[in-house]
Formats: structure tokens, sequence, C-alpha cells
């Protein structure tokens, strides 16, 4: 498998390392999103802008020698296309969803992506998962119907499209799992890939929702105000940060591992989602549902954790 350098054993370092930092960028990405979006409504617009601070940053930072990659390569672009296009539905999906859903409730949507992960791998014939592990993920299910029967903001538009989010997130964190370990590309590169292979597609959503030219003249407009280029900048830089320790963390480990770190990550941003950026009117059903949510996760992840253990045991070659 293959590492930023090239190809390289894995220390358990760094896949601590991609774990955590990805955990990191992930829960400050929900809130930096949240906070744009309060002020900037077209978010396929905000997606546009990320992807192209990103492709750009990777091929200016290729030219002037900074970092070493293979040369463009036709056939492993149109490999890594579903990628592209899955990734891009996830994301906009999810920014969509962000415009209606609190960030608690939007987490806990977004729990349920080992679910759909395991459903997955059942229907690719990788068998039944363990008990532990499926009773986990009917916790964390069942955490997500009482939240949202509790939720005084509960809205259909925006509950749909985190829903969507999850079947897309799923899509693509399996075929870049695959991708990466098959054809050895680092996160570097697939980041390029996806970036440049998502351009012309999302040029053609903006120009074909309306939200071209008017989402760049109201750009314009609030580019005179400080705070807002502030939080555009980090919108920028952290979608950069994010698309780096995703795709490092699932080569390095797993989807599944990324998935779990994502669970994890969840119980910060459900915490601070109740106070920052307007908060959360405080319901009992719907913080219980929450709870429960994020008991689920947690145990999700302990049983993932024990079942892998279980494997290495088995897998040691006996003395």
């Amino acid at each position: 498998m293959a590492i930023e350098g090239g190809a390289g054993e894995v220390t358990p370092f760094l896949s601590l390392f991609a774990a955590f930092s990805y955990g990191i960028a992930s829960m400050a990405m929900v809130f930096i999103n949240k906070a744009i979006l309060m002020h900037y409504s077209y978010s396929m617009t905000l997606l546009t802008l990320q992807q192209l601070a990103t492709t750009l940053l990777i091929y200016f930072g290729r030219v002037m020698g900074f970092q070493k990659g293979k040369g463009f390569n036709w056939a492993t672009a149109k490999k890594l296309l579903p990628v592209s296009i899955f990734y891009n539905a996830n994301v906009g999906f999810a920014l969509a969803s962000l415009k209606g859903v609190n960030i608690p409730m939007y987490i806990a949507i977004k729990r349920l992506t080992p679910l759909a992960v395991l459903i997955a791998g059942v229907l690719r014939g990788k068998g039944k998962p363990p008990t532990q592990v499926s009773l986990a993920v009917i916790c964390t299910a069942a955490g997500v119907l009482i939240a949202a029967l509790g939720d005084f903001s509960f809205d259909l538009f925006g509950y749909s499209m985190a829903f969507v989010s999850v079947f897309f997130q799923t899509m693509y964190l399996i075929l870049v799992e695959k991708s990466g370990a098959e054809d050895g590309l680092s996160s570097i590169e697939l980041m390029f890939y996806n970036g440049l292979l998502s351009l012309p597609f999302l040029l053609f959503v903006i120009i074909a929702t309306g939200e071209f030219p008017n989402s760049l003249s109201v750009l314009s407009d609030k580019a005179v105000s400080a705070g807002f280029i502030v939080i555009l900048i980090l919108s920028l830089v952290m979608g950069i940060v994010l698309n780096f320790t995703m795709f490092l963390c699932t080569i390095v480990n797993s989807a599944l591992t990324t998935t779990i770190v994502g669970v994890l990550k969840g119980v910060g941003s459900t915490t601070l989602g109740f106070v920052l950026l307007g908060g959360v009117k405080v319901h009992a059903l719907n913080v219980s549902g929450l709870v429960i949510n994020t008991l689920g996760g947690v145990w999700y992840s302990f049983a993932k954790y024990q079942q892998k253990k279980k494997i290495s045991r088995k897998s040691e070659p006996r003395v």
C-alpha cells in the first residue's frame, strides 16, 4: 500500500496520526461550513471553489517542486471518475442538508454511515456482521429516529439531503479504499484526480441549478466584509485539509476506520453544536435520542475494535 512518498510500510504512528487528524479536520469542517452557509447559501458554488483551490494548490506545488507525483494518466482518471462523482454528491448533499438541519441532528444522521457500510459489505459478500456490531448499529439508528421525533427545527428537505449524503459517503469510502490499495495512489494523488475530475461536473451543476452567475455576484458583494472573507478562506483551506486527511485515513487504515473516526468525533461536535452557531432548542426526546445515538456510535466503535483484535490474534502464526 502506498503512503505519501510512495510505497512503504504503514507504521502504527502513521495510522494513528491519519485517524486523529481526520477526526479533528472533520469536526472543524462541520462548524466552518455551517458558519459560511448562514451567510452564503450557494452550497454547490462553495464546493466548486473548494475543489478549484485544492486542484490549483497541488498543481502549483508540483510545478514548483514542493510535491512529487505520477503524471496525469487517462486510464487512472477513468477508473477514479466514480470516486469523484460519489464524493461530490456526498459533499453537495451534506452542504444542502446543513442549511436546514442543526449540527447535532446532522451528525446523528451521518452516524448511520457505518450501517450503510455494513450493508454494502454484506451485499459484496463479506458476510453477516457480529451480533455486537449489529446491535450497536440498531442502537445508533434508533437514536436518530427518537431524536428526530423531538426535533423542534425538523426540516424534511434537510433530513432527506442528509440521508442521501450518507449513501454517497458510503460509496466513495469503499471506492477510495479499493482504488488507493489497488493502484498504489497516495492521498495527494487521489485529491488531485478528484479535484480535476470534479470541476467539469460541478460547473455543469451550478449552471443547471441556476446558482451561476448570481452566486458570484453575491460573493463579490459579500467580499467587502472582512469577517466573511476570513470564514471563506478557512472553508477553502479546511476543504483541502479534510480531503487530504480523509483520503490518507482511508488508504492507510480502511473505509471502516474512517467511518468509526467520524462517529467518535461526532461526540464532541454534538456537544458543541448545542451552544455554537445559534444553538439548538432543547427537547427531552431530542436529547435522549442523541444520547442513544452517541452511545450506539461508541459501542459500534468498541465492537469493531474488538472484532479487529480477534481477527489479528487468529492471523498470528503459532510457534
